[in-house]
């Protein structure tokens, strides 16, 4: 037998523990690395044999577990290679550089370095040696002529090539499997990573495990994914059956898009809106990336944007640049041009649904509603196509846009109702002034505590083209809408008389009470609280990030509206002066009242509540026995 020793041209012997700490942050990787290259080499076979005009066996990739022989052996029928190629691209090339390599990996801790580094050396084959203490590699050329060649490694600087018996075609690189990896000989471990890594290879892979005599090979994928497929040959029920696959547990999705281009970038991919569960938390890393059909990452956040995370589904494009782990994207101009392709075909794909299917989205509107918020506010050109479909609540309980709102607003209050949008919060308003507006025919939008107030915010701060966009809470705006004009000298008087009971000489309810005297069109409501505006927005975005700790005390506005009978009796009382302890009683009824409906009663205040009312009811029940 003709051998040959050679050693990898590097000064240093410590390459390969450099390699086992820095290059991949996970040992399984291997798999994906080695089967990949093994599809790559099938690759270009078929594309030279094409170009000479021969013909070439259908690509297939076949793996063997031997637990007794503590082997994994991956065999190929790609183009294969000669000694001269074996050592040129294995045992030298991937090397080149390496001096520089050791000595930074040595001496680095930044990990952002290290990607940049560490993405100019080829050195994926060298993924095998994390989990092996020897590998051979036997292959056979496809060039006329070539004698098939054997390369053994024992995971150090040394090699020896000598004669092999291979006869056909292709690469088989076998993995002598280390003692503290042996758990990878197990085919339900070592079927769960392939499946992950390699689910959408582009040829048959084949798995079999000796250790069971009576096994056979399986194999486990799919070799055209759906996003390869032309996208008018599919049903629905195509990309029904594809989620099922990629998402087991999940309910059936709303709706996806099929993306594909070929320039200036190529990207393919199918993106699903999942239907959301409302008890937990949205599940990160439902985006695959693959390049050439490769699983590479579920981290996708600097290709999609933050606010397309709940999404799922598959991006595969070969211009995603990517470091030699492939777990890490490297910054290239590209990148950008990708993320707003996809911003892009969201937002068109989303208009096209409303338009053409407004019913659906509405239905979606639940689980969509927060991402398409959010994404206005975070990228200027989904803002730009997206606002205008925007969904509220109304008091009507239909979902509108802010377009449908204005056409809504009675001819009456068009002009004080110009680009401006009443809102209540949801179970933290007044339901009787609703009741007054709607009345009158205008509707109020329903808000909610945590994304609304910042994307409110935002449309006021940024118009669309000349449409600018004025929020009002309906405790503040209600008076501008419905102030009787007529007013009266008691009204002072109620004011003072309301202010005294409340207040009185009490410096610390001063700071957080005042009261105020609006005669209202509808006499039914005796009063209601109102916040101001900027105030109110700002103790909203607070606890909308969670920062309790910044809450700071709310001053509120106790609106008395003077032509309700209530107002008036009250006053009478006080003003006798016989029965001014009943007049307070009252007084403090009112104000529980309006507490309870806008945002309702502490626990305290309710004990207070209750014992007053009684207190109340028993002295009134006294005049009319």
């Amino acid at each position: 037998m003709t051998t040959r020793k050679g050693s990898i041209s590097v000064k240093t012997n410590d390459i390969f523990p450099i390699i086992k700490k820095w290059l991949y942050s996970e040992h399984d990787i291997f798999i994906r690395e080695l089967v990949s290259n093994a599809c790559d080499a099938i690759t270009k076979r078929s594309t030279l044999a094409r170009s000479e005009g021969h013909e070439t066996p259908a690509g297939k990739v076949s793996i063997l577990l031997n637990k007794e022989a503590k082997t994994i052996t991956i065999s190929d029928n790609g183009l294969g290679m000669s000694e001269s190629e074996v050592e040129k691209y294995i045992a030298q090339l991937a090397f080149s550089g390496a001096e520089e390599f050791v000595q930074k990996m040595k001496t680095m801790g930044n990990t952002t370095a290290k990607d940049e580094i560490i993405g100019k050396f080829g050195l994926g084959f060298y993924s095998a040696f994390m989990v092996a203490a020897k590998v051979e590699v036997e292959s056979l050329s496809m060039q006329p002529g070539s004698k098939p060649t054997k390369w053994t490694c024992l995971g150090d600087t040394e090699y020896e090539f000598s004669d092999s018996t291979k006869s056909e075609v292709g690469t088989t690189i076998t993995l002598h499997i280390a003692e503290d990896s042996l758990d990878f000989l197990d085919k339900w471990k070592f079927n769960e990573t392939l499946t992950r890594y390699c689910s959408f290879m582009p040829y048959p892979i084949g798995l079999m495990d000796l250790s069971n005599k009576e096994a056979t090979e399986e194999i486990i994928n799919e070799t055209t994914p759906l996003w390869k497929k032309d996208p008018t040959t599919l049903k629905d029920e195509d990309y029904k059956e594809f989620y099922r696959k990629m998402f087991p547990m999940d309910p059936e999705p709303l709706f996806w898009l099929h993306l594909n281009v070929d320039h200036p970038f190529t990207l393919q991919g199918v993106l699903f809106f999942p239907k959301l569960n409302q008890s937990k938390p949205i599940q990160e890393n439902g985006i695959q990336l693959y390049s050439k059909q490769v699983f590479v990452s579920d981290s996708v956040k600097n290709i999609v944007p933050d606010f397309l995370g709940l999404l799922k589904g598959a991006i595969d494009s070969v211009d995603i640049p990517l470091n030699v782990s492939r777990s890490s994207l490297q910054g290239d101009p590209n990148i950008k041009k990708i993320s707003n392709y996809i911003i892009k075909k969201v937002s068109e794909s989303l208009k096209k649904l409303f338009n053409s299917d407004r019913e659906r989205y509405e239905k979606a509107w639940e689980d969509i509603g927060l991402f398409v918020k959010y994404g206005c506010m975070q990228d200027e050109k989904f803002d730009e196509v997206m606002r205008k479909f925007v969904l509220f609540k109304n008091t009507d309980g239909k979902l509108v846009t802010l377009e449908d709102y204005q056409a809504g607003v009675p001819e009456a209050y068009k002009e004080k109702l110009k680009d401006k949008y009443v809102y209540f919060e949801k179970n933290l308003s007044d339901e009787s002034l609703r009741k007054q507006l709607q009345a009158e025919g205008i509707q109020v939008l329903e808000t909610d505590q945590y994304i609304d107030p910042h994307f409110m915010q935002h449309c006021e701060m940024k118009k669309i083209g000349e449409q600018t966009f004025k929020f009002a809470s309906i405790d503040s705006e209600i008076e501008n809408l419905l102030e009787a004009t007529d007013t009266h000298a008691d009204d002072i008087k109620i004011k003072d008389f309301f202010k005294q009971v409340l207040v009185g000489d009490n410096k610390e309810k001063e700071m957080t009470l005042d009261v105020d005297v609006k005669s209202l069109k509808n006499a039914s409501s005796s009063a209601y609280f109102k916040v101001d505006e900027q105030m109110k927005r700002f103790q909203q975005m607070t606890k909308s990030m969670g920062n309790s700790a910044f809450s700071m005390p709310v001053k509120k506005t106790l609106v008395v509206n003077p032509r309700n009978t209530l107002i008036k009796n009250a006053l009478k009382i006080w003003e006798k002066g016989e029965k001014k302890e009943l007049a307070e009683k009252i007084v403090h009824h009112v104000q529980d009242l309006a507490s309870l409906s806008s945002e309702g009663l502490t626990s305290e205040d309710k004990e207070k509540f209750v014992s007053r009312s009684q207190s109340l009811v028993q002295e009134l029940s006294q005049y009319i026995v």
